[in-house]
């Protein structure tokens, strides 16, 4: 497991990352020098995801496509953004290859169709799910459940802050210097239990996307100086 400040010569397994948000923040990532592994169910669709950002990006960018699985082995942090019916069997499979590793837990437990109403899992969260499957060895962390794939796309500045929940400090400071490298700002919010509420906010901002006819609603601290 990586203690120390993360650096860009570590590497980033995005599982589900040929959905919208695994692209958005594997091509922020990218730019900030990440080398970045697109994991999917299969190599084709992972390939071309990473294809497809890497010709966004230009040719420096470091961006290959794996199996989930695979990709999980070869990298240093493994990032699951895959859609809540999925997130049970996807972190069974890749169990094994995510021991005494920091794994960033980006899922949210929707449940359709009523997606603006918030329906925890019988665990408490999507994440202390995460913990419960993987075992006491992986460094279970939440975080960038609360901004829409409409805000990491773009490249404006991003009025949207990310709550850190979960791991122990030094997994909470990793995640961090990742939020901020995505061009964010980031908020230690303690420990996994306090996911509950991170990811029961995602119901009540989609919501207020639907009543405002926006898609980007999102959150802030305020009170504390902030350096950006």
């Amino acid at each position: 497991m990586i203690e120390n400040e993360i650096a860009p010569v570590y590497s980033i397994a995005i599982i589900g990352g040929t959905g919208r948000e695994g692209k958005a923040l594997a091509s922020r990532w990218a730019k900030s020098g990440y080398q970045i592994i697109i994991g999917s169910r299969t190599i084709e669709k992972a390939r071309s995801a990473a294809d497809e950002i890497c010709q966004m990006l230009g040719s420096s960018a470091k961006i290959v496509g794996a199996t989930n699985l695979d990709a999980a082995r070869q990298a240093d942090i493994i990032v699951v953004t895959v859609p809540f019916a999925a997130h049970r069997q996807i972190l069974e499979e890749i169990k094994p290859a995510v021991q005494n590793k920091v794994l960033i837990d980006v899922t949210v437990p929707l449940v359709p169709p009523k997606v603006t109403k918030v329906q925890m899992p019988p665990d408490g969260s999507a994440s202390l799910e995460a913990k419960k499957i993987l075992g006491e060895n992986v460094q279970v962390v939440t975080a960038f459940q609360n901004i829409s794939y409409d805000n990491l796309i773009h490249d404006d500045e991003l009025k949207c802050d990310v709550l850190v929940c979960g791991g122990d400090i030094s997994a909470r400071r990793v995640v961090l210097e990742l939020v901020s490298a995505a061009g964010l700002v980031g908020w230690d919010a303690g420990p996994l239990e306090n996911s509950v509420v991170v990811e029961g906010l995602t119901s009540i901002l989609i919501g207020i996307n639907k009543q405002y006819g926006v898609q980007s609603a999102g959150i802030q601290i305020t009170g504390i100086p902030r350096s950006k």
